[in-house]
């Protein structure tokens, strides 16, 4: 017996360093800004200088004497989400898209802790800069609810509103099927374990559930341009701030909705893993007068997966909006 126990002791021991060499092996340093910038900034990349201590990473494109869109990307992505729509609508829109703190080639201060409005105050920030008149606000899942609650805190800056498989009403239990990254981010354990590995894998899976039923839209290099970005210097610190710092987040209720005055167009494609379908049916009863679109077989980044025909539906509807109030 004491053989047995020495043996099953060693066995312990060896899975433990095993496992320790592994884990050390999967570590990922920081990638510098220098790197990353010569690899994803274009001529088109402007920063502009946020309090705070941010440097914010935007793009003015399109049309300058246009209606003015200006879009919010989701949760790990960054602003070249929005740029197949830009490519499409550039002729008749001017387009600005930008990068939140925590995410893209957007810099942030050591230590740097996101506020309840930070994202709020970075789209503020640039309108001011660029001396944005009245504009629409675009957002894609977490920048949906950047965009609806902006909608909320600013009025009298919008002319146009639109949610794109937009997050914001109260989550449940992560739905069957979600990306396995986000059922790892929302445990305490899993995010320390996570923030230092490579995260290619777990990357590759949540995107290509986000394209789904095509997921070989999920090309090699955008899994690239995800993991890279994320090691961005401070990147992941903020991100995982997020996500376990206490939860001051306003949460979307029909009453609250109901105070949007802007004209409103809700687009949500139904096989999304990470938002349920039904959320677009929430927010076109709850906001006044909202035009919804469904999309069959489309997952939960239309702009990138049916490019064309979500971009036409857009300009569509904001050709023939009726003037906010």
């Amino acid at each position: 017996m004491k053989l047995l126990g020495r043996i099953l002791l060693g066995l312990v021991a060896l899975i433990l360093v095993v496992g320790t060499i592994g884990w050390l092996s999967l570590r990922r340093p920081d990638i510098p800004w220098a790197t990353l910038e010569a690899r994803y900034a274009n001529p088109e990349s402007q920063w502009v200088d946020l309090p705070g201590g941010l440097k914010v990473h935007y793009r003015d494109q399109g049309n300058p004497a246009g209606p003015v869109l200006v879009m919010v990307h989701g949760f790990a992505a960054n602003l070249e989400t929005w740029e197949p729509w830009v490519r499409r609508l550039g002729k008749d829109y001017r387009i600005v898209s930008l990068d939140l703190p925590g995410f893209g080639l957007t810099r942030a201060p050591n230590g740097y802790r996101l506020t309840d409005t930070a994202f709020d105050d970075t789209v503020e920030g640039v309108a001011d800069h660029l001396k944005l008149g009245k504009f629409a606000i675009v957002g894609n899942s977490m920048g949906g609810a950047v965009a609806w609650r902006y909608a909320l805190r600013h009025p009298d800056r919008l002319d146009g509103l639109v949610l794109v498989n937009a997050a914001g009403w109260p989550e449940k239990a992560a739905q069957e099927g979600s990306p396995i990254i986000f059922r790892i981010l929302a445990n305490p354990i899993g995010r320390a374990l996570l923030r230092d590995l490579d995260s290619s894998h777990l990357t590759r899976q949540g995107l290509r559930s986000a394209f789904e039923p095509t997921p070989d839209m999920a090309t090699d290099a955008m899994v690239a341009r995800y993991v890279e970005m994320a090691r961005a210097p401070g990147h992941r610190d903020i991100i995982l701030g997020m996500m376990s710092g206490p939860d001051g987040r306003v949460f979307a209720t029909s009453e609250r909705l109901s105070k949007i005055a802007v004209p409103t167009l809700v687009i949500h494609g139904d096989t999304d893993r990470l938002i349920d379908v039904s959320a677009a049916d929430k927010f076109g009863k709850a906001i006044p007068g909202a035009k919804v679109i469904v999309y069959e077989k489309v997952g939960h980044i239309p702009m990138e997966q049916i490019a064309d025909r979500s971009a036409a539906d857009l300009d569509a509807w904001l050709k023939a909006r009726p003037k906010a109030p």
